[in-house]
Protein backbone atom coordinates (compact mmCIF):
# COMPACT_ATOMS: atom_id res chain seq x y z
CA UNK A 1 0.00 0.00 0.00
CA UNK A 2 0.95 3.58 -0.38
CA UNK A 3 0.54 6.56 1.07
CA UNK A 4 -3.15 7.17 2.23
CA UNK A 5 -5.49 9.63 0.17
CA UNK A 6 -5.47 13.35 1.07
CA UNK A 7 -8.49 14.49 -1.48
CA UNK A 8 -11.91 13.62 -1.72
CA UNK A 9 -13.51 12.46 -4.56
CA UNK A 10 -17.20 12.05 -5.74
CA UNK A 11 -18.46 10.08 -8.70
CA UNK A 12 -20.94 9.10 -10.97
CA UNK A 13 -21.18 5.72 -12.92
CA UNK A 14 -23.60 5.16 -16.00
CA UNK A 15 -24.42 1.35 -16.30
CA UNK A 16 -26.58 -0.30 -18.85
CA UNK A 17 -28.53 -3.41 -19.81
CA UNK A 18 -29.86 -5.29 -23.01
CA UNK A 19 -32.25 -7.70 -22.22
CA UNK A 20 -31.31 -8.65 -18.64
CA UNK A 21 -31.47 -8.44 -15.19
CA UNK A 22 -29.15 -6.23 -13.63
CA UNK A 23 -30.27 -7.27 -9.94
CA UNK A 24 -32.95 -9.15 -9.14
CA UNK A 25 -35.66 -8.81 -6.33
CA UNK A 26 -35.40 -12.18 -4.36
CA UNK A 27 -39.05 -11.17 -2.30
CA UNK A 28 -39.98 -10.93 -5.82
CA UNK A 29 -40.09 -13.60 -7.85
CA UNK A 30 -36.53 -12.26 -8.97
CA UNK A 31 -38.48 -9.39 -10.92
CA UNK A 32 -35.49 -6.49 -11.60
CA UNK A 33 -36.20 -4.11 -8.88
CA UNK A 34 -37.98 -1.23 -9.31
CA UNK A 35 -39.25 2.27 -7.51
CA UNK A 36 -43.08 1.11 -7.22
CA UNK A 37 -44.28 4.56 -7.74
CA UNK A 38 -41.72 5.58 -10.50
CA UNK A 39 -40.96 2.53 -12.39
CA UNK A 40 -37.54 3.22 -12.53
CA UNK A 41 -34.79 0.86 -11.63
CA UNK A 42 -32.84 -0.07 -9.24
CA UNK A 43 -29.83 -2.12 -8.23
CA UNK A 44 -28.46 -2.26 -4.56
CA UNK A 45 -25.44 -0.82 -3.62
CA UNK A 46 -24.06 -4.28 -1.88
CA UNK A 47 -24.94 -5.93 -5.83
CA UNK A 48 -22.60 -3.32 -7.04
CA UNK A 49 -20.29 -3.75 -4.08
CA UNK A 50 -20.37 -7.76 -5.26
CA UNK A 51 -19.11 -6.82 -8.31
CA UNK A 52 -16.57 -4.93 -7.85
CA UNK A 53 -15.28 -7.34 -4.78
CA UNK A 54 -15.75 -10.16 -7.49
CA UNK A 55 -12.75 -8.78 -9.82
CA UNK A 56 -10.60 -7.21 -7.39
CA UNK A 57 -10.70 -10.89 -6.29
CA UNK A 58 -9.74 -12.20 -9.86
CA UNK A 59 -7.62 -9.44 -10.80
CA UNK A 60 -5.34 -8.81 -7.36
CA UNK A 61 -6.17 -11.93 -5.24
CA UNK A 62 -3.04 -13.24 -4.58
CA UNK A 63 -1.21 -10.13 -4.19
CA UNK A 64 -0.53 -9.28 -0.43
CA UNK A 65 -2.64 -6.69 0.98
CA UNK A 66 -5.56 -7.71 -1.72
CA UNK A 67 -7.53 -10.46 -0.09
CA UNK A 68 -11.27 -10.30 0.12
CA UNK A 69 -13.15 -10.49 3.24
CA UNK A 70 -17.01 -10.74 2.29
CA UNK A 71 -16.13 -14.39 -0.13
CA UNK A 72 -18.58 -17.00 -0.52
CA UNK A 73 -18.16 -19.85 1.49
CA UNK A 74 -15.82 -17.97 3.86
CA UNK A 75 -16.27 -18.38 7.92
CA UNK A 76 -15.86 -14.77 8.79
CA UNK A 77 -14.59 -15.37 12.21
CA UNK A 78 -11.96 -17.31 11.70
CA UNK A 79 -10.54 -14.31 9.62
CA UNK A 80 -11.00 -12.53 12.46
CA UNK A 81 -8.83 -14.84 14.77
CA UNK A 82 -6.54 -14.49 12.20
CA UNK A 83 -6.06 -10.88 13.25
CA UNK A 84 -5.43 -12.16 16.86
CA UNK A 85 -2.86 -14.88 16.04
CA UNK A 86 -0.78 -12.46 13.49
CA UNK A 87 -0.64 -9.76 16.05
CA UNK A 88 0.44 -11.90 18.90
CA UNK A 89 -2.41 -10.14 20.90
CA UNK A 90 -3.47 -12.39 23.71
CA UNK A 91 -6.81 -13.17 24.15
CA UNK A 92 -9.26 -12.13 26.79
CA UNK A 93 -11.24 -14.56 27.66
CA UNK A 94 -11.65 -18.55 28.23
CA UNK A 95 -12.84 -21.16 25.97
CA UNK A 96 -15.17 -20.53 23.65
CA UNK A 97 -15.00 -16.52 24.57
CA UNK A 98 -11.54 -15.98 24.52
CA UNK A 99 -11.61 -13.51 21.54
CA UNK A 100 -15.04 -12.12 21.88
CA UNK A 101 -14.12 -9.00 24.15
CA UNK A 102 -11.41 -6.48 22.55
CA UNK A 103 -8.37 -6.08 24.44
CA UNK A 104 -8.36 -2.83 27.16
CA UNK A 105 -5.10 -1.34 25.51
CA UNK A 106 -7.00 0.80 22.69
CA UNK A 107 -3.30 0.82 20.98
CA UNK A 108 -3.55 -3.51 20.98
CA UNK A 109 -7.35 -3.44 19.99
CA UNK A 110 -6.34 -0.72 17.09
CA UNK A 111 -3.84 -3.11 16.06
CA UNK A 112 -6.24 -5.98 15.12
CA UNK A 113 -8.12 -3.72 12.86
CA UNK A 114 -5.25 -2.60 11.06
CA UNK A 115 -4.19 -5.93 10.53
CA UNK A 116 -7.44 -6.33 9.10
CA UNK A 117 -7.37 -3.31 6.84
CA UNK A 118 -3.94 -4.24 6.01
CA UNK A 119 -4.51 -7.59 4.76
CA UNK A 120 -8.67 -7.36 3.16
CA UNK A 121 -9.05 -4.55 0.48
CA UNK A 122 -12.63 -4.44 0.51
CA UNK A 123 -12.27 -3.67 4.73
CA UNK A 124 -10.37 -1.06 4.14
CA UNK A 125 -12.68 0.18 1.19
CA UNK A 126 -16.00 -0.49 2.17
CA UNK A 127 -15.38 -1.37 5.79
CA UNK A 128 -16.93 -4.07 7.53
CA UNK A 129 -18.61 -4.49 11.19
CA UNK A 130 -16.09 -7.81 12.70
CA UNK A 131 -17.43 -7.92 16.62
CA UNK A 132 -19.56 -11.58 15.33
CA UNK A 133 -18.25 -13.65 17.91
CA UNK A 134 -14.67 -13.46 17.61
CA UNK A 135 -14.04 -9.47 17.50
CA UNK A 136 -11.68 -7.33 15.52
CA UNK A 137 -13.32 -4.22 16.06
CA UNK A 138 -15.56 -2.21 13.28
CA UNK A 139 -14.44 -0.47 10.22
CA UNK A 140 -16.68 2.94 8.67
CA UNK A 141 -15.20 2.43 5.18
CA UNK A 142 -14.23 5.36 2.69
CA UNK A 143 -15.40 4.84 -0.62
CA UNK A 144 -19.35 4.67 -0.12
CA UNK A 145 -22.21 3.66 -2.99
CA UNK A 146 -25.83 5.00 -3.79
CA UNK A 147 -28.34 2.63 -5.16
CA UNK A 148 -28.29 3.14 -8.70
CA UNK A 149 -31.55 4.13 -10.41
CA UNK A 150 -32.39 4.21 -14.05
CA UNK A 151 -32.70 7.54 -16.10
CA UNK A 152 -36.60 6.22 -17.39
CA UNK A 153 -39.19 3.93 -16.38
CA UNK A 154 -38.31 0.70 -17.38
CA UNK A 155 -40.48 -2.01 -18.69
CA UNK A 156 -39.69 -5.51 -17.13
CA UNK A 157 -40.54 -8.44 -19.60
CA UNK A 158 -41.92 -11.89 -18.22
CA UNK A 159 -40.37 -14.82 -20.63
CA UNK A 160 -41.08 -18.02 -20.74
CA UNK A 161 -38.63 -21.07 -21.05
CA UNK A 162 -38.23 -24.85 -21.48
CA UNK A 163 -36.16 -27.61 -19.70
CA UNK A 164 -36.18 -30.95 -21.67
CA UNK A 165 -34.06 -32.48 -19.16
CA UNK A 166 -35.48 -34.15 -16.28
CA UNK A 167 -33.78 -34.38 -12.97
CA UNK A 168 -34.23 -38.05 -11.73
CA UNK A 169 -35.46 -41.40 -13.98
CA UNK A 170 -39.24 -41.10 -12.52
CA UNK A 171 -40.05 -38.21 -14.44
CA UNK A 172 -38.48 -39.16 -17.54
CA UNK A 173 -41.97 -39.43 -19.40
CA UNK A 174 -43.00 -36.41 -18.26
CA UNK A 175 -43.55 -33.28 -20.52
CA UNK A 176 -40.80 -30.36 -20.37
CA UNK A 177 -40.24 -28.83 -17.43
CA UNK A 178 -41.59 -25.01 -17.94
CA UNK A 179 -40.16 -21.74 -15.96
CA UNK A 180 -39.81 -18.25 -16.39
CA UNK A 181 -37.64 -15.03 -16.17
CA UNK A 182 -37.28 -11.63 -16.27
CA UNK A 183 -35.59 -9.25 -18.13
CA UNK A 184 -34.97 -5.33 -18.70
CA UNK A 185 -35.49 -4.57 -22.49
CA UNK A 186 -32.80 -1.59 -21.84
CA UNK A 187 -32.46 0.78 -19.55
CA UNK A 188 -29.46 3.14 -18.17
CA UNK A 189 -28.73 3.08 -14.47
CA UNK A 190 -26.97 6.12 -12.72
CA UNK A 191 -25.38 5.35 -9.63
CA UNK A 192 -23.56 8.03 -7.09
CA UNK A 193 -20.19 7.34 -5.51
CA UNK A 194 -17.97 8.68 -2.49
CA UNK A 195 -14.57 8.35 -1.51
CA UNK A 196 -13.78 10.19 1.98
CA UNK A 197 -10.44 11.16 2.51
CA UNK A 198 -10.19 11.06 6.47
CA UNK A 199 -11.72 7.42 6.88
CA UNK A 200 -8.90 6.67 3.98
CA UNK A 201 -6.17 7.59 6.70
CA UNK A 202 -8.18 5.51 8.94
CA UNK A 203 -7.91 2.61 6.81
CA UNK A 204 -5.16 2.74 4.73
CA UNK A 205 -6.96 2.91 1.56
CA UNK A 206 -4.16 4.78 -0.82
CA UNK A 207 -3.90 5.97 -4.51
CA UNK A 208 -3.54 2.41 -5.58
CA UNK A 209 -6.37 1.33 -3.87
CA UNK A 210 -8.26 3.74 -5.34
CA UNK A 211 -7.07 3.07 -9.11
CA UNK A 212 -8.04 -0.38 -8.29
CA UNK A 213 -11.45 0.78 -7.99
CA UNK A 214 -11.79 2.98 -11.31
CA UNK A 215 -10.59 -0.25 -12.72
CA UNK A 216 -12.98 -2.36 -11.46
CA UNK A 217 -15.70 -0.20 -11.63
CA UNK A 218 -14.92 -0.38 -15.54
CA UNK A 219 -14.54 -3.79 -16.20
CA UNK A 220 -16.42 -5.87 -13.29
CA UNK A 221 -19.49 -6.69 -15.81
CA UNK A 222 -17.03 -8.44 -17.99
CA UNK A 223 -16.48 -11.06 -15.52
CA UNK A 224 -20.35 -10.84 -14.34
CA UNK A 225 -21.60 -12.60 -17.32
CA UNK A 226 -24.66 -14.80 -16.89
CA UNK A 227 -27.60 -15.68 -19.18
CA UNK A 228 -29.19 -12.80 -17.01
CA UNK A 229 -26.47 -10.51 -16.98
CA UNK A 230 -24.95 -10.78 -20.30
CA UNK A 231 -25.17 -7.54 -22.18
CA UNK A 232 -24.83 -5.40 -19.45
CA UNK A 233 -21.45 -2.45 -19.56
CA UNK A 234 -20.31 0.16 -17.42
CA UNK A 235 -20.18 3.19 -19.49
CA UNK A 236 -19.04 6.35 -18.39
CA UNK A 237 -17.19 7.55 -14.82
CA UNK A 238 -17.46 11.14 -14.02
CA UNK A 239 -14.94 11.80 -11.44
CA UNK A 240 -15.19 15.02 -9.16
CA UNK A 241 -11.49 15.44 -7.37
CA UNK A 242 -11.17 17.79 -4.71
CA UNK A 243 -8.23 19.64 -3.55
CA UNK A 244 -9.19 19.89 0.04
CA UNK A 245 -9.40 16.62 2.44
CA UNK A 246 -12.93 17.79 3.45
CA UNK A 247 -13.63 19.04 -0.06
CA UNK A 248 -14.19 22.41 -2.01
CA UNK A 249 -18.17 21.53 -2.87
CA UNK A 250 -21.17 20.15 -1.52
CA UNK A 251 -21.43 16.72 -3.27
CA UNK A 252 -25.05 17.16 -4.91
CA UNK A 253 -24.16 20.37 -6.58
CA UNK A 254 -21.69 18.60 -8.58
CA UNK A 255 -23.73 15.66 -9.60
CA UNK A 256 -26.24 18.30 -10.63
CA UNK A 257 -24.06 19.31 -13.13
CA UNK A 258 -23.97 15.99 -14.97
CA UNK A 259 -27.15 15.64 -17.04
CA UNK A 260 -29.00 12.93 -19.42
CA UNK A 261 -31.02 13.55 -22.27
CA UNK A 262 -32.73 11.29 -24.55
CA UNK A 263 -32.01 11.35 -28.46
CA UNK A 264 -34.39 10.86 -31.47
CA UNK A 265 -33.17 11.54 -34.75
CA UNK A 266 -31.27 14.30 -33.71
CA UNK A 267 -33.15 15.61 -31.36
CA UNK A 268 -32.20 15.88 -27.33
CA UNK A 269 -34.83 16.42 -24.45
CA UNK A 270 -34.82 15.40 -20.86
CA UNK A 271 -35.78 12.22 -20.21
CA UNK A 272 -39.04 13.04 -18.61
CA UNK A 273 -40.29 14.89 -21.92
CA UNK A 274 -39.51 11.77 -24.53
CA UNK A 275 -43.20 10.88 -23.91
CA UNK A 276 -44.74 13.91 -24.58
CA UNK A 277 -42.80 13.95 -27.90
CA UNK A 278 -44.27 10.33 -28.40
CA UNK A 279 -40.74 8.64 -29.06
CA UNK A 280 -40.28 5.10 -28.83
CA UNK A 281 -38.67 3.61 -25.88
CA UNK A 282 -34.46 3.51 -25.64
CA UNK A 283 -32.98 0.13 -26.47
CA UNK A 284 -29.45 1.28 -27.10
CA UNK A 285 -26.83 3.50 -25.33
CA UNK A 286 -26.96 5.96 -28.48
CA UNK A 287 -30.51 6.94 -27.74
CA UNK A 288 -29.11 8.97 -24.63
CA UNK A 289 -26.84 11.36 -24.75
CA UNK A 290 -25.12 12.26 -21.41
CA UNK A 291 -24.03 16.12 -20.63
CA UNK A 292 -21.18 17.71 -18.39
CA UNK A 293 -21.22 21.37 -17.09
CA UNK A 294 -17.61 22.30 -16.75
CA UNK A 295 -17.77 26.36 -16.35
CA UNK A 296 -17.04 27.59 -13.47
CA UNK A 297 -16.09 25.21 -11.31
CA UNK A 298 -15.68 25.50 -7.91
CA UNK A 299 -12.58 26.66 -6.86
CA UNK A 300 -10.48 23.63 -6.44
CA UNK A 301 -12.66 20.67 -7.98
CA UNK A 302 -11.16 18.98 -11.09
CA UNK A 303 -12.82 16.84 -13.32
CA UNK A 304 -11.32 13.00 -13.67
CA UNK A 305 -12.63 10.92 -16.68
CA UNK A 306 -10.66 7.39 -15.66
CA UNK A 307 -12.51 5.52 -18.49
CA UNK A 308 -10.64 7.51 -21.59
Amino acid sequence: MTTPLENRYDFVLFLDVENGNPNGDPDAGNMPRMDPETNRGLMSDVSVKRKIRNYVAAAKGDDEGHRIYFTEGKVLNRLHEEAWINTGTEPTGKNKEKYKTLPKDEAKARELTDWMCANFWDIRTFGAVMSTGVNAGQVRGPVQLSFARSEEPIMPLEVSITRSSVTNEADVEKARTMGRKHIVPYGLYRLHGFVNAPLAKRTGFSKDDLDLLWLALRDMLDLDRSAARGMMAARDLIVFRHEATLGNAQAHRLFDRVTVSRVHEGEAVPCGDRRTHNWPPARAYTDYRIDLDEDALPEGVTIERPFE
